[in-house]
């Protein structure tokens, strides 16, 4: 389990954030995560891509850690788990992905979110925090996210946490095995403005 502790994380990489902190996955969060999907997994699949049939096997989980850290070496994604602050519950996780540099300097946020844990702050603690992480510490420009039309709690999550809706995509992402239209969210970054909001973190 060491050895799979050192691959998945960066030395001192956390994010601090309001009531929760981010960190990169690591072996020996297997059995929390495990357990968190399991009890979450009618809450979850109606918004996730169709699991696979090993999904919450320990080899998959492996797979996961070795994906994020190629992903996270070749600055392409960033993925964290949310822990509470109080008492380091893992409450979900949340991923910065398909991170473009040139003139674009942008990337997609994406989260999901154990339902023992919804609605209760986290999610947008992560959210908000994974923001200041992508504005600041990798100095990008603008973030996207998508969620479906009837997912409202999250489309009011995105707005929360400073997004704006921007329109629709037909057939954007398969989601259940089914392709799903999508609302699409954006945020540029305030760094330049005086009247934007404060993204804070702390690594």
């Amino acid at each position: 389990m060491a050895l799979l502790d050192w691959i998945a994380t960066e030395a001192g990489l956390r994010v601090e954030g309001e009531a929760v902190f981010l960190r990169p996955p690591r072996g020996s969060d297997f059995v929390d995560w495990r357990d968190l999907r399991a009890l979450s997994r009618d809450f979850l699949q109606p918004w996730e891509p169709t699991w696979a049939q090993d999904d919450l096997t320990r080899a998959a989980f492996r797979r996961r850690l070795a994906t994020y850290q190629r992903d996270r070496e070749s600055g392409a994604a960033y993925s964290f788990f949310v822990f509470r602050q109080t008492d380091g519950a893992l409450t979900g996780g949340i991923t910065l992905s398909n991170i473009r540099r040139g003139v674009a300097q942008m990337g997609t946020v994406g989260y999901w979110c154990g339902k023992p844990y919804a609605r209760q702050g986290q999610t947008l603690g992560a959210v908000r925090a994974l923001t200041g992480f992508a504005f600041r510490r990798l100095g990008l420009h603008r973030l996207e996210a998508a969620c479906v039309p009837q997912n409202t709690p999250s489309r009011r999550l995105l707005a929360q946490a400073g997004f704006t809706e921007e329109g629709e995509a037909k057939a954007y992402l398969k989601i259940n095995g089914v392709w799903r239209d999508h609302v699409l969210f954006g945020l540029v970054s305030p760094l330049r403005s005086h009247d934007g909001p404060d993204f804070g973190f702390s690594v």
